[in-house]
């Protein structure tokens, strides 16, 4: 920490370019961690069979996990050599398409790989040199890959949201100088109790006045994580401005015919990116509201 405390350009530069390489890792946990979790259901539960599903040519193999096999292209399976994964430029060098086959690869990859830098970056000008960053990045990228899965699956899958959960409430363990990293175990503790509390009361409230879900269980559980990490303080400022974010895009997308009244619109990005203003700018958020309802 001290070297970035003399260089404050080199912990920008740092984060920036970590933000690069795990912005490719979120790519590959975005779109395999799915298809993990139905390898594994296709072959526990047999049953299933009758619904068809066809997984990418290297997903065929006997394992199939975030580390192996190495990364291929979706179509036809060949594998991409190192020269050819290098985030961003790659995809600017290649033109956007397989070397193999030809297919264009999906702009998601460049937008998501620039984009983990660029929040990196703002992790770094918001907490500089301190530990709070380091906590703060492995925060941001999870949150990262839970909206792209919730995005392309309407899933928020346990083996994230649940080691997101914990690793909230064991930081809250530790302090600098006497101090919490973001928030006491107390509140920690608190805020994971009340996070899931809270969208199950509305999940089951819901349900017996419609007779429908509203949500998933997922929700609860990324809901705990955040307040384990923020504390149950912070709780209603993201339970508002998800609430809020998730309305305007839902109305936007039935208005331009998008969904109709009855699709399912996935609640984890929304509650993700609040979750994420909430860590980085919730207590001023929170005194600029106490001001204005004086």
């Amino acid at each position: 920490m001290e070297v970035f405390e003399i260089w404050p350009a080199a912990l920008f530069l740092a984060c920036g370019v970590l933000g690069l390489v795990v912005g490719s890792l979120l790519n590959v946990i975005a779109f395999r961690v799915p298809i993990m979790m139905e390898l594994a259901w296709r072959r526990q539960c047999k049953e299933i069979d009758e619904h068809p599903f066809t997984p990418p040519p290297h997903a065929e193999g006997s394992t199939f996990n975030l580390w192996w096999p190495p990364s291929a292209c979706p179509s036809c399976g060949e594998r991409i050599t190192a020269r050819h994964n290098i985030p961003v430029l790659s995809f600017l060098w290649l033109k956007g398409r397989c070397t193999h086959c030809g297919t264009a690869v999906s702009m998601r990859y460049p937008f998501v790989e620039a984009f983990a830098a660029i929040a990196g970056l703002v992790v770094a000008w918001v907490f500089g040199p301190s530990w709070q960053t380091v906590a703060a990045l492995a925060f941001t990228w999870m949150l990262v890959a839970l909206a792209l899965i919730d995005i392309d699956h309407k899933l928020l899958p346990d083996s994230l949201t649940l080691p997101l959960m914990w690793g909230g409430l064991l930081l809250a363990l530790i302090s600098v100088d006497g101090v919490p990293l973001f928030t006491s175990l107390r509140d920690s503790v608190f805020g994971a109790a009340a996070g899931y509390l809270i969208l199950w009361t509305v999940y089951h409230a819901f349900k017996l006045v419609t007779g429908r879900e509203g949500m998933g269980y997922g929700d609860f559980k990324l809901l705990a994580a955040l307040g384990a990490w923020l504390g149950w303080q912070l709780l209603p400022l993201v339970i508002m401005l998800s609430a809020v974010a998730g309305s305007v895009v839902g109305i936007a997308l039935i208005a331009f015919g998008r969904r109709s009244r009855r699709s399912a619109i996935p609640f984890g990005p929304y509650l993700a990116a609040a979750g994420w203003i909430a860590l980085l700018w919730g207590t001023e958020l929170m005194d600029l509201y106490s001001q204005l309802v004086r």
